[in-house]
């Protein structure tokens, strides 16, 4: 499965399973559902995925290797490879991809 599409997989079940007719997240959580996204972690994948969106307006580069390393398991080689750039390359937009997400996703609305 390609890593943008598994990110999409679970956006959205996080999505739905925070909507009102679903009990807004509280309820009960069967034991594969708690693995895949518990109802606490649901707006932080919510906000991950609306960083990722505006990562890959600002580099897109880096929003497919957080994707291809996170989402689709790969390994830093196996990225590289995917990519068609170097391992080092991928460890250092890597680095920087995650200070990026990071500074979006603490950032206070001003």
């Amino acid at each position: 499965m390609l890593p943008s599409m598994l990110r999409r997989i679970l956006v959205e079940y996080a999505r739905k399973s925070n909507r009102e007719k679903h009990g807004g997240g509280i309820g009960k959580v069967e034991l594969d559902d708690a693995i895949v996204v518990s109802p606490q972690a649901a707006d932080i994948v919510v906000e991950l995925d609306q960083a990722l969106d505006r990562l890959a307006r600002h580099d897109q580069r880096k929003c497919e290797i957080v994707q291809l390393l996170y989402f689709g398991g790969m390994t830093y080689d196996e990225a590289a490879d995917a990519l068609g750039i170097s391992p080092a390359t991928v460890h250092r937009e890597m680095k920087l991809a995650k200070a990026w997400l990071f500074r979006e996703l603490v950032q206070t609305p001003a």
